[in-house]
């Protein structure tokens, strides 16, 4: 796994206020946030079957 650096912005008293993180790492982060708020989005929708997906896409209708 790699190593992750983060940094901590602490107030005068020392309680963390903030962190600094590397870009790749905040990348990350938003992908999976927007990730998650498209399964939110479609909790709702109707499931099918993954055999009759199979059998949906095999006849083109599913992209």
């Amino acid at each position: 796994m790699k190593q992750r650096c983060r940094q901590f912005i602490v107030d005068e008293t020392g309680n963390k206020t903030a962190v600094v993180l590397p870009l790749e790492e905040y990348e990350e982060l938003m992908e999976d946030i927007h990730d998650l708020a498209v399964i939110a989005e479609r909790k709702d929708e109707p499931a099918i079957d993954f055999d009759k997906f199979k059998r949906i896409r095999s006849f083109g209708r599913v992209k």
